[in-house]
């Protein structure tokens, strides 16, 4: 049987991974989180005294990286750089700005386009990033893009910053998403935009659980049943 995908699409802090998170969980699917991928290699790079708007240099280096994702029993993803387990390490508002310069180069993108997909053919997926639906999963069975009034993206990253243990400010992580928002939205290649089949959920004044609901009917609608 064909493996099954939803995309999940939107700019930084739309609360994507979130969603992403709970429909993994609650309907038996696996969560891939695309930007991580993107952070590995920003976090790489740092690491390596590499600067983020070095192409020449952050290439060359793509060749040092291996990257790989285990799930543990629950579904949770875990992202192995070079055998360590950076899942903590690459969310840092450094590595963000890192990973939204790395995202821009043509051959960072392909050097993960494949790893993406081979996920999607061998399992039931939901995966979110900021090109899914348009690049990487077009026949994704169902496609979402997130937005989320600006200010309120802030308070969101602020917190679950804050939660992790990361020193920073709310001018800083407001700065960061608009840094990353101007790249992703004008980079050449496969800038953030909707994909035209696409569904808009506005998660403003929805929490979790809302946010969920909606997408769970979705999910229905789409492939008659509580999952893909």
């Amino acid at each position: 049987m064909e493996a099954k995908s939803i995309a999940i699409d939107g700019p930084s802090g739309a609360g994507k991974s979130t969603l992403a998170k709970t429909a993994a969980r609650e309907l038996g699917l696996l969560h891939v989180d695309t930007g991580a991928l993107y952070r590995a290699i920003g976090l790489y790079a740092s690491r390596r005294g590499v600067a983020s708007k070095d192409e020449t240099r952050v290439t060359e280096l793509l060749a040092d990286i291996n990257i790989t994702l285990r799930f543990d029993g629950a579904g949770a993803q875990r992202v192995l750089l070079n055998g360590e387990d950076v899942s903590d390490a690459i969310r840092t508002p450094e590595v963000s700005i890192y990973a939204a310069d790395a995202a821009a180069m043509p051959a960072v993108r392909a050097f993960l386009l494949e790893t993406q997909r081979s996920l999607a053919r061998d399992n039931d997926v939901v995966m979110d990033g900021r090109d899914i639906g348009t690049v990487v999963l077009p026949n994704a069975g169902l496609k979402i893009f997130l937005t989320v009034l600006p200010e309120v993206r802030a308070d969101r990253r602020l917190l679950e910053l804050q939660e992790k243990g990361v020193a920073t400010t709310y001018d800083d992580v407001r700065r960061d998403m608009e840094y990353r928002d101007m790249k992703d939205s004008n980079r050449e290649l496969a800038p953030l935009r909707a994909a035209a089949d696409a569904v808009h959920i506005d998660t403003s004044e929805l929490n979790v659980e809302q946010a969920f609901d909606v997408l769970k009917s979705l999910v229905r609608e789409r492939f008659h049943g509580d999952r893909p």
